[in-house]
């Protein structure tokens, strides 16, 4: 048994805060499995590197012996957690949110041990409230609480709505941590407002308030946004290995640092210790980069994967060696020229024409070697052909 001083210690690594930390000190004290919880919506059916800085906190807290609620937010999807946005977001069908959750299980699977998880949906309670149960759980909170929230203060400060069913959504993640008595409950810094909501209501109820730990935003591949599927900057944990290590490939060298931060834990004596070596001249950016690519595959596919990977992208990228490219036969019935968006899209390179013109017009696509700026060309396709998307994929028509 390790003493409670080093398990908080350990805990508190990679951590933005702990609220608060000496009620947590007073739960492991205990000496008992604590109830750690975790909501997710399925609002889309990917997971990406985002999601895996708590998921290794959440896996942290398993490998200590914990028991581990991981919450699929059927219900809180139907209205979107307004966390972040300036404008109300579309609702999602019963059909999207079911599709979008059973691709959950596989990608949680890649960082937590699925046998000692219970994995629960919020719609199991929150469909049950009643209007009397409603009104209830709505008179615990006042709307100037509410407005307090970040986003909905910027929001009515630029005098754009807020729809009266985002003002619950707080309430609802709330009152799931009051359902299942969670005793800490974590998520990324956007989520403090939610998180508190839980602890407050949870005191309402007359219940021991759930420990908050909070965990920093990956920004994505862009390096200013966080990163989201939606905003085309994110690294998919249902990707093939191959694909993510050409993606960390592309990070900036200042994004780099973070990611070593972020994802890989290294102290920040250690992440000076190599920017000093950079500067020197001891170390090269480009070697780093590897590594951090390599380290970050291994961690979340497999060390397997990820020497594959890095002995594929020095073959492209560094050998010029195209036969470990993506190889792909068009079907029969392909025009012969096609157009270029076609093309991108017939190679599952791009999924939309807006993502196509994006790429072509920041000359990001090259055949042969030759750039492509032309948003309507129309390209003769051949055997042998080369075609680079982005800085991390090429593709050779057989």
């Amino acid at each position: 048994m390790l003493d409670v001083t080093t398990v908080l210690e350990q805990i508190k690594i990679g951590t933005i805060e702990v609220t608060p930390e000496h009620a947590l000190v007073k739960k492991l004290q205990k000496n008992a499995p604590l109830k750690i919880k975790l909501g997710m919506d399925p609002t889309a059916a990917d997971l990406h590197l985002g999601h895996a800085v708590v998921l290794s906190k959440l896996k942290q807290f398993q490998d200590l012996g914990h028991e581990i609620i991981y919450i699929i937010g059927d219900f809180t999807a139907r209205i979107g957690d307004p966390t972040g946005k300036s404008k109300t977001r579309p609702p999602l069908t019963e059909e999207q949110i079911q599709a979008n959750s059973k691709t959950y299980f596989e990608q949680i699977g890649k960082i937590l041990d699925l046998k000692k998880v219970s994995i629960v949906y919020n719609s199991h309670w929150l469909d049950k409230l009643s209007s009397k149960d409603m009104v209830k759980l709505c008179a615990q909170v006042t709307l100037a609480r509410l407005i307090e929230r970040e986003d909905f203060a910027n929001r009515m400060k630029e005098n754009q709505p807020i729809g009266f069913h985002e003002l619950l959504y707080p309430l609802f993640q709330g009152y799931d941590s009051v359902e299942l008595n969670a005793d800490v409950e974590l998520g990324g810094t956007d989520q403090t407002f939610n998180l508190l909501m839980g602890r407050f209501l949870q005191e309402q109820a007359g219940k021991e308030p759930q420990v908050i730990i909070t965990v920093p935003l990956l920004e994505g591949l862009d390096g200013h946004q966080k990163m989201s599927k939606s905003l085309g900057n994110a690294i998919g944990l249902a990707e093939q290995a191959e694909q993510a290590f050409g993606k960390l490939m592309s990070i900036s060298d200042l994004l780099m640092w973070r990611y070593f931060e972020i994802l890989l834990l290294k102290s920040k004596s250690a992440i000076e210790k190599m920017q000093q070596e950079v500067i020197l001249g001891l170390l090269h950016p480009m070697t780093l980069k590897k590594e951090m690519a390599h380290d970050i595959v291994a961690r979340f596919w497999s060390p397997f994967e990820a020497q594959k990977a890095k002995d594929t992208f020095e073959a492209l990228f560094q050998k010029k060696d195209y036969s470990h490219a993506e190889q792909f036969r068009l079907p029969d019935n392909t025009p012969n020229p096609i157009w270029i968006v076609d093309l991108l899209k017939s190679l599952n390179a791009i999924k939309t024409s807006s993502e196509a013109k994006r790429l072509i017009e920041s000359n990001a696509v090259h055949i042969d070697d030759i750039i492509i700026s032309d948003f309507k060309a129309e390209i003769r396709c051949k055997s042998g052909m080369i075609i680079k998307v982005g800085k991390h994929r090429i593709f050779q028509i057989k």
